[in-house]
């Protein structure tokens, strides 16, 4: 607890040293996902707000929530499962928009002889790092919901870096690999691997990633939160009504390279955009089911054992922020592509 005490009051001291006139510090994870921070970033959606902010990229969670705790940032396009696992352990944020919905898919070898994710009894499984988001979602529904199997039992899971299950599933060193955006549709436009579970179907438009806003922030520059969620809805309609440049804009910041396919043929990088978007797509308002789906996130983890205390999904959402955004854009505010 002394810890996250002094990460608060590093936080604070930080933030009275950040005045309203610096640029807003917005933190994201290098994810495809989070693709309307960048997109903007390179549309200019932040300037026609007249908002100033620096933009910081970060490759996982667990980078940025050190960000956070030092007070170097004000807001973060992250998961749903490090927000409320900060604040179960007393570093508090507030959930204020809604960036993406689906991303994760379950792969196997294309040979293999495992046809669902209850086939996996006594096999392997390559995921992510145990108490991190995608594990939450793994363990909690994938395969104790979803498949009826004891995760820690049924199965031996095996923490890998996303880059590397191809890899691992080839040289049949795993029977299977839990991953994301784009590293499965990657593995797929390879052809040397098949779908095993794509959680997008199994749960249609699941809430992943969120804009999470430091207190202080929220409490001392409203206004440019609202600038900033009103840049953010721009994006996200951009990414849908001008898919082709926006799939170009993605693969260049991802600096995604053309794919070879099994008959030998070069996939273009925006192929694997394209790819990505059949299970993976964007919206900037938190609904009411997203905030159910959160909560029962945050269950699994409670019952996982991965949270300090249990907590309700109402504490850590303030939407109010969004709607203002919406009021904004009803009475005239930039909307819609550049």
């Amino acid at each position: 607890m002394l810890k996250h005490t002094l990460a608060l009051a590093l936080f604070a001291c930080a933030s009275l040293a950040h005045g309203a006139d610096q640029p807003l510090r917005v933190g994201w994870v290098f994810a495809m996902a989070n693709a309307p921070a960048l997109i903007a970033d390179k549309k200019g959606f932040y300037a026609a707000e007249g908002l100033k902010v620096d933009l910081r990229q970060f490759g996982d969670g667990p980078l940025l929530q050190q960000a956070v705790a030092a007070g170097e940032l004000d807001l973060a396009y992250v998961g749903a499962p490090p927000v409320y696992q900060w604040a179960s352990r007393g570093l508090e944020a507030k959930i204020i928009a809604k960036v993406n919905y689906g991303q994760a898919a379950l792969l196997a070898d294309a040979a293999s002889a495992v046809t669902s994710v209850a086939g996996l009894r006594g096999k392997r499984l390559a995921s992510l790092p145990k108490g991190s988001g995608m594990d939450v979602l793994l363990r909690g529904f994938v395969l104790r919901e979803h498949a009826r199997l004891d995760p820690d039992r049924d199965l031996g899971i095996v923490a890998m870096a996303p880059a590397n299950m191809p890899a691992a599933l080839e040289r049949h060193a795993v029977d299977a690999a839990f991953t994301f955006e784009p590293f499965v549709s990657q593995a797929l436009l390879r052809g040397k691997t098949r779908l095993l579970l794509d959680v997008n179907q199994a749960l249609p438009n699941h809430p992943w990633y969120v804009i999470a806003a430091l207190p202080a922030t929220l409490a001392e520059r409203p206004d440019e939160v609202v600038k900033l969620l009103r840049a953010h809805a721009r994006a996200v309609a951009f990414l849908k009504t001008h898919p082709a440049e926006a799939n170009r804009l993605i693969a260049a910041a991802f600096k995604l390279e053309p794919v070879q396919a099994a008959n030998g043929a070069a996939i273009p990088a925006e192929a694997i955009v394209q790819e990505a978007r059949k299970r993976l797509g964007w919206s900037a308002r938190l609904e009411t089911a997203d905030l159910e789906f959160i909560q029962r996130l945050m269950d699994y983890s409670s019952a996982l054992g991965f949270m300090g205390k249990p907590m309700n999904v109402a504490d850590l959402v303030d939407t109010t922020f969004q709607r203002r955004a919406e009021q904004a854009v009803g009475q005239g505010g930039h909307q819609g592509g550049k």
